[in-house]
């Protein structure tokens, strides 16, 4: 194999499409279902280990064997994540991709045909412990092609890059004060800059770098540019129906103008978060919001960019100078490739930070089935068993003096003992449904209404669309299921109801529905919400994390004497997941 290319710019953009393909690998999974700790654990370490490489990258420094390394983790890396994500179940059959950007870009072609080789090979191994050979083969060279393109496409793309960032052969070391050293300088203030906010996942690191180094990074092209004011604004709740856009962070901002916030609703900024798109302005002083800012009326211009993703904008960033004609084309598109890279910086940051609430979410899910586990067999089996002592204690006080009042006692224990062994049974059913992971959800609620009756005396009545579950993914079924399963829970314990009904069908094109409709003596919402924070059982609070999980929305409907119904609207796909998300 050649020489491989470790220049800073082939690092810089290993680590940028690392980043790249783990945060579309974190969006892919938590997309189709909740992430187990183990995976979550995985991703986070990545991350880490991604932070290492960046900061390398950015310092220009390089572990030992560097490439070899770098692509050897990478395939460990994919293939790990591969196989805790399910294998060919767990949508990151494209994961291998990994190790092969990073082959291509070191060791241009060579590497990206053997990384792609290799790469197919491991997965297909893996896969073979899922399905059979025949199968796991079928799986290796479907990817392959996919591969091979990709990496020769990187390789094609990576050493066009480096041909253009080396310097013409023979020629002279650029003079001081020359125009070949002056690009040098830019370049190098460019990459400074872009390496410090791929660097990091603290949000609020990343705002601060974007208005702190942009400055820096401008002084190659203009020596004025220190006089630049800076300023990062976000976008906050000021009452409930109303946001505004607070300062974030700045540079050159006085510091009365923290206190200020502006509605980002017309001028400068209307502008650019109506369009979406960078603007330029001159005269400040007749903005109708940036002149509320004092440290603003000695500028004479202003370059304003949308911190936008997809649809949503969170927020701008504001460049304002004193000079009129200081946002130069050449200026405007530094602060743009600024203002891009701040954005993918920020998604970055958000899905750690999403990642890591995750991870504390689970955590407190499971300390909380802990606890209901806890309190049901306290307040059941526990209690039955502590009964069944002190009969049997009777029953043998009652042997001699009463033969047929102890065989009456006797009876009445073995009956309290099927009782518990039902109550205990049901309780392993919740915890682990065996039926659903292998006959799927209708199995498992209607096995659930059937241990209802029989430890309840509870009348359970399951509808379900079956054509509809065949749609759902085994992870999202499970989710349902402990939905399901939640809300009849708590209808028996609290509703006194004669019948609890369970329906789940499809109401809209791309639209699902659970409901848990019960004819008991129903509650009144609002006030339960309002008193849950000193309530022990957080039952709804469950309902609507698990909803979260499948990107749906939770209604509650009730009132005293009128019954319950518990909906739960669950997307099938993702437009209907971003309409519902925004309330349509």
């Amino acid at each position: 194999m050649q020489t491989p290319d470790t220049s800073p710019l082939i690092n810089w953009i290993a680590a940028s499409l690392r980043w790249l393909v783990l945060l579309s690998m974190a969006v892919s999974l938590a997309l189709r279902a909740p992430l187990p700790p183990v995976l979550t654990a995985a991703l986070i370490l990545v991350a880490v280990w991604n932070i290492l490489q960046s900061t390398l990258a950015a310092a220009n420094r390089r572990i030992a064997a560097h490439p070899f390394t770098v692509v050897l983790s990478d395939a460990l890396i994919a293939w790990a994540l591969f196989y805790l994500s399910g294998l060919l179940n767990g949508g990151l059959g494209w994961a291998g991709l990994l190790p092969v950007f990073s082959a291509s870009l070191y060791f241009q072609y060579p590497g990206a045909l053997i990384a792609s080789v290799v790469s197919a090979l491991g997965q297909g191994l893996l896969a073979s412990l899922q399905v059979s050979t025949p199968a796991a083969v079928l799986f290796a060279i479907t990817l392959l092609p996919l591969y091979l393109f990709t990496g020769l496409l990187v390789s094609f793309l990576g050493k066009q890059l480096v041909r253009r960032q080396k310097p013409e052969p023979k020629s002279a070391p650029p003079e001081p004060g020359s125009t070949a050293s002056s690009d040098q300088e830019r370049r190098r203030a460019i990459f400074n800059l872009l390496s410090a906010l791929s660097s990091t996942l603290n949000y609020q690191r990343v705002l601060d770098t974007a208005v702190e180094m942009s400055a820096s990074a401008l002084l190659p092209f203009d020596p004025t540019a220190a006089q630049l004011v800076s300023a990062a604004f976000l976008f906050q709740k000021a009452e409930p129906e109303e946001t505004v856009l607070a300062l974030a962070s700045a540079t050159g901002i006085a510091q009365a103008d923290f206190r200020t916030t502006l509605p980002g609703t017309s001028g400068l900024l209307g502008r650019t978060i109506d369009e979406g798109v960078a603007q330029h302005a001159r005269d400040l002083s007749s903005d109708p919001e940036l002149g509320q800012l004092i440290s603003l009326h000695a500028c004479n211009s202003a370059y304003c960019i949308p911190l936008r993703t997809g649809l949503d904008t969170c927020g701008v960033l504001l460049f304002a100078h004193p000079k009129a004609s200081f946002f130069s084309p050449e200026i405007r598109e530094v602060l743009d490739l600024v203002g891009k890279q701040a954005t993918a910086a920020l998604d970055n940051a958000s899905l750690y930070q999403d990642l890591a609430q995750e991870k504390e979410r689970m955590m407190e899910l499971q300390e909380e089935t802990r606890k209901k586990m806890a309190s049901d067999l306290h307040d059941g089996p526990t209690q039955s068993v502590a009964a069944m002592a002190m009969r049997v204690n009777f029953a043998r006080r009652l042997i001699e003096r009463d033969p047929k009042a102890a065989a009456e006692e006797l009876y009445k224990i073995e009956d309290l003992a099927r009782r518990t062994t039902k109550e205990i049974r049901h309780m392993l059913f919740t915890l682990r449904p065996l039926v659903l992971e292998s006959q799927g959800l209708i199995p498992a609620l209607q096995s659930m209404a059937d241990k209802m009756a029989e430890t309840y005396n509870q009348k359970v009545l399951i509808q379900a669309d079956p054509s509809l579950v065949e749609r759902l993914e085994m992870n999202k079924q499970g989710v349902i299921f402990y939905l399901a399963e939640e809300a009849v829970n708590n209808a028996r314990k609290h509703a006194q109801a004669e019948h609890i009904w369970v329906a789940l069908k499809q109401v809209v094109d791309g639209l699902a529905m659970l409901e848990i409709a019960d004819d008991g003596v129903g509650f009144d919402v609002e006030a339960v919400k309002a008193s849950y924070e000193s309530r022990t059982s957080l039952g709804m609070v469950n309902m609507r994390e698990r909803t979260e999980l499948l990107n749906g929305r939770l209604n509650i409907l009730s009132s005293p004497g009128h019954g319950t119904r518990v909906q739960v609207f669950i997307p099938l796909n993702e437009e209907t997941a971003d309409r519902l998300r925004r309330g349509l």
